[in-house]
């Protein structure tokens, strides 16, 4: 799991604002706060001032296009979301350790492919998590090791990976074909590995159930 004192930088998507004490931490703490246009209005409304908004300004109010002009990057492909956008910037800047918050609620299928895409950034070089006010997301291939609370709720959402096992958790896990197959596991003692040749994703609660 990425530290705060790890993180190079957060991204604040357009969805849901941050409302838990996890990811509101990250939020406030961060080094670097890269705002999707979607989400830089409430930021702004809450006293913070973002160091990069990123995307096609369609989101963002006309005040604060004027008010923070200079740390607006514009751009209007529309074959990416603003997410990805974000994190091709930070990565664009040195920038690989990556917090993300605010990339769930609001819209359900964006919701989907803002978690889908985790696995994307990895490829592309990103150490990347995605906090929720529920759990995390975490992209990973081969071999893995989480440290959580115990009993702590456990999701794995198979990508290509073949040969997946596991240690520590409730229920043995398989080369899931099916998305849904991986859900609804747990750690009982507060800590897991898991092991597989290729790519999959890890979803871990902050609290037991």
């Amino acid at each position: 799991m990425l530290k705060n004192k790890d993180i190079d930088a957060v991204i604040l998507a357009g969805g849901d604002y941050p409302a838990a004490p996890r990811p509101l931490h990250i939020l406030l703490q961060a080094p670097m706060v890269v705002c999707c246009d979607g989400g830089a209005d409430r930021y702004i409304a809450e006293g913070h001032t973002p160091d990069i908004i990123i995307g096609d300004g369609d989101s963002l109010s006309a005040e604060n296009r004027t008010r923070f002009a200079d740390r607006i990057i514009y751009d209007a492909d529309q074959e990416t979301n603003d997410q990805t956008k974000a994190v091709k910037y930070l990565l664009s800047e040195g920038k690989r350790r990556i917090a993300i918050v605010g990339a769930t609620g609001r819209r359900d299928d964006h919701t989907l492919g803002n978690i889908a895409l985790l696995a994307e950034y990895r490829r592309m070089g990103a150490e990347v998590r995605s906090y929720t006010d529920y759990g995390v997301f975490v992209p990973c291939s081969g071999e893995s090791h989480f440290e959580c609370v115990s009993g702590a709720q456990v999701s794995l959402f198979n990508i290509n990976a073949k040969n997946m096992s596991s240690k520590g958790l409730s229920y043995p896990i398989y080369d899931f074909t099916q998305w849904w197959q991986g859900t609804l596991n747990e750690a009982p003692e507060g800590e897991f590995s898991i092991s597989a040749e290729g790519d999959y994703l890890v979803y871990v609660t902050y609290e037991s159930k």
